[in-house]
Parts: structure tokens; C-alpha cells; sequence
């Protein structure tokens, strides 16, 4: 070694090659939309540009794999590393997906302070600065590209729609609910540019009973269904409830008091059950980056689809029926939420998600889940995701928020479409 000159470590791409970077990165940007209450939609949003900038930076180092670009709708090839250079990926992929999450979040000071925290942990492996620096600058060059895809998906042009026209004249449609009344949550997102499906439209639910406040009708029985379960709620119903509520912000009550409880997403839930997925089937960094990328395309596809159908029915709420046709005093276990009944948007997220890790990990993958312990509720089990999609479907039954069909049309579109991502999307080359 020439005097004056730095050894620097051998060992540091295996160092790097750790998942619990991508883990770490994902579980921020997580604690980072709870913080600043984005929507389950905007949230999913946030957790597709974020997971496919990870994904594509860390494509050129595992040659097994490809580039979802010309895949995703509006992706065009993504900046290729310079050949015959040494990178170390992982880096790369850390700096791509904190970038673009910086970019697309509020709490901008606390995505730094991460940045600063996994860069640390990957000087300290003592790779040679070269490396170092051409690889942050490579994560730069995805960021940049997807950030720049970003920018032409419809959002920005939502932001500035108008209210959301209430029909007051038909009592089918929906109604702003208590305690907050709020206005209709994203309308329009049906005109966000979807992931992998084809229009927002492909997977539109079939349409809910026919509407009905006759007593006897099928439509005033399901209603009656939601009622009755919701006086008689046993301790298991009311936790399973609890335990998928998943509500970014609850308001609450007491007397003349009105406090907001945050809590994480639906898609929040789904992407922290991926992680639960990867650590117990040991997936090394580019096969969680390949779960978190798929996972992520679905959930955004999954609310454009469901958004789409919700708005398109644009069917009352059990709280607004039964309190007018049934019961003026009834109220739902959890709080429901400001948009159309039909169909259940976490039903749809959550077997899209689960059809995901199925084809992923392979199905009867038994899993605990903890995401509720931050929130004070127990973790629980399941012996497969789907398992856990279909305990979703019931727990908005049983929260008071959905009629049952509303959930199984939920239920249904959301494994059809993540059949749909599962085949369409391919990250593996010769599959």
C-alpha cells in the first residue's frame, strides 16, 4: 500500500447488500404520512414513485431482474449506471427512494434527518469515495426520472377541481356523515394516470343491490344486517374491528371537545405486512425491493380502481340509512369515513395486496402481524394473506361502516386485479 493512502474495506458491497436499509427507508416514509395525514389514496401514491425509484436503482446490480419501465404506463427507460464503473446499488437505490419521498411528503426535515442517518451507516462500511459518490449520483439520475414521471399522472390537476356536487334530491347517494361532516375525499381520482392496469375503469365493481327503503327489500335487509351486528358486538368482533380500522385521521368526541386520533393507512398496513413477509422468508435486498414495488403498484391501482367504482355508484353510507330508515340513534363502531359506500376500498387494497404476496411468497405463508402495537393493540396471526384480506372484508362489517356486499365486491375486484398485477408486471428477465 503507497504511503499516505487509505485502505478501504473489501467487504463493503456485501455490507450494503442488508434489506433492513429498504425496511428502514419504507418504515419512514410510513411514521412520515401518518405524521402529516395524507390520505389512503395520496398515500399510495407516495409509496408507488418511492418503491419504484428503490427498485430501479438497484436493478443494475442483479442482472436476474428488469426495469419496469415500458411496463408502467408513462415510464420510459430509466438512466442506465456507466459501464465498466464500480457502484454499490443498495446505496443508490437508499438515496433514489429518500429523494423522491422527500419530494412528495410535507415533513421534509424529517426525511433528512434518515438521509443522514442511512448514509452514515454507509460511509462507515469504508467503501472507496469514488464509489461512494457515483453511486449517490446515480440514485440522483433515477430520482430525478421518476420524479419527473411523476409530475405528468393528473395530480397536480386534481388538486384544483371543484367541491364535490352532493345530490340531495336522491336518497341513494351518499351524504357527509358525522362527526365531522367532511366533504367528499378525492373525488377525482379516477383521473390519476393508473400503474399497471389499463384505464380506472378495467376493474369496476359490479354495481351494489338495487336501492330500496322499503322494509322487507334486500337492500333495507342488508342494512338491517349492519344494524343488528353493530348492537350486538361480541369483545373478538370489536377487536377485529379496532384492529383493521386503519383510519390516518379519527376524529373524536368528548362532550364539547373534537381531538384527532392519527393513525397508519390501509396501504401503510399492507406495506408493513410486506416487510413482516420479507424478513420471515429471509428476501435479501432486491427481492424486497421486487415486493415493495409490486405491493406498492397494486395498492395505487387498487384506489384508482376502487375510487373509480365508489364515485361511479356513488351509494349512501349504513350510518346515513339506518339513522334515517331504521334507527335515529344507532352509530357505528369505528368512524366512517368521507366517501361513497361501494365498494369497500380496504377490501380492495387488502386482497389485491394479499393476491400480490401470494404469487410472491407463496400461499399458506403463515405471518404475525404487529403493525397495531404502536397503537396499543395486540399483534395477530394469520396462516395466509389471504386469510387476512378476507378478515379485512369482515372487519367493515363489523365496524358499522360497510354493508357486506360492499365489502365481497371489495373483496373480489381486488384479487381479479391482483391476478392482473401479478401477471402484467414482470420483474424477473424470462418471466
Amino acid at each position: 500500500m503507497t504511503a499516505g493512502c487509505k485502505d478501504y474495506s473489501a467487504d463493503y458491497q456485501a455490507k450494503a447488500n442488508n434489506a433492513e436499509f429498504l425496511h428502514a427507508t419504507v418504515r419512514r416514509i410510513t411514521d412520515i404520512i401518518r405524521h402529516d395525514i395524507f390520505p389512503p389514496t395520496v398515500s399510495a401514491r407516495i409509496y408507488a414513485y418511492s418503491s419504484v425509484a428503490g427498485y430501479e436503482a438497484l436493478v443494475p446490480g442483479f442482472p436476474e431482474y428488469q426495469s419496469l419501465a415500458g411496463q408502467l404506463n408513462g415510464l420510459q427507460p430509466v438512466p442506465q449506471p456507466e459501464a465498466g464503473k464500480t457502484y454499490c446499488y443498495p446505496l443508490a437505490s437508499a438515496n433514489a427512494m429518500l429523494t423522491v419521498g422527500k419530494q412528495l411528503i410535507f415533513s421534509e426535515g424529517e426525511m433528512q434527518d434518515l438521509k443522514e442517518e442511512i448514509f452514515e451507516d454507509f460511509k462507515k462500511m469504508n467503501m472507496p469515495p469514488d464509489v461512494y459518490d457515483r453511486s449517490m449520483t446515480y440514485g440522483d439520475q433515477i430520482a430525478k426520472h421518476i420524479l419527473a414521471w411523476s409530475k405528468t399522472d393528473n395530480y397536480a390537476q386534481t388538486r384544483s377541481m371543484p367541491k364535490f356536487n352532493i345530490d340531495t334530491k336522491e336518497q341513494s347517494r351518499w351524504r357527509p356523515t358525522p362527526p365531522m361532516y367532511a366533504d367528499a375525499l378525492e373525488p377525482y381520482w379516477s383521473m390519476i394516470r393508473p400503474w399497471v392496469i389499463d384505464s380506472a375503469r378495467q376493474f369496476l365493481s359490479k354495481p351494489p343491490i338495487t336501492f330500496s327503503t322499503e322494509k322487507g327489500s334486500d337492500f333495507y335487509k342488508q342494512a338491517m344486517k349492519v344494524h343488528a351486528i353493530g348492537k350486538n358486538l361480541t369483545e373478538e368482533q370489536i377487536a377485529t374491528a379496532w384492529y383493521w380500522d386503519d383510519n390516518p385521521f379519527a376524529m373524536q368526541v368528548q362532550g364539547h371537545l373534537m381531538f384527532g386520533k392519527k393513525k397508519i393507512s390501509p396501504g401503510g398496513h399492507w406495506m408493513n405486512i410486506t416487510a413482516h413477509a420479507c424478513r420471515k422468508a429471509n428476501a435479501d435486498i432486491m427481492k424486497s425491493a421486487e415486493a415493495y414495488a409490486k405491493v406498492s403498484c397494486g395498492l395505487a391501482d387498487a384506489f384508482i380502481s376502487c375510487w373509480t367504482t365508489k364515485y361511479y355508484y356513488n351509494l349512501i353510507r349504513p350510518e346515513s340509512y339506518i339513522n334515517q330508515y331504521i334507527d335515529p340513534e344507532w352509530q357505528p363502531l369505528i368512524q366512517t369515513p368521507p366517501f361513497p359506500e361501494h365498494s369497500s376500498g380496504h377490501s380492495t387494497i387488502s386482497a389485491t395486496s394479499a393476491t400480490v404476496l401470494t404469487n410472491l411468497f407463496g400461499d399458506n405463508f403463515a405471518f404475525t402481524d404487529s403493525t397495531e402495537m404502536e397503537f396499543g393493540i395486540p399483534p395477530r396471526s394469520f396462516n395466509s394473506f389471504q386469510e387476512a384480506a378476507t378478515e379485512v372484508g369482515l372487519s367493515r362489517l363489523l365496524g358499522g361502516i360497510h354493508y357486506m356486499q360492499g365489502n365481497q365486491c371489495g373483496l373480489d375486484c381486488g384479487r381479479e386485479l391482483g391476478a392482473y398485477i401479478s401477471t402484467e408486471l414482470k420483474t424477473r428477465k424470462g418471466k
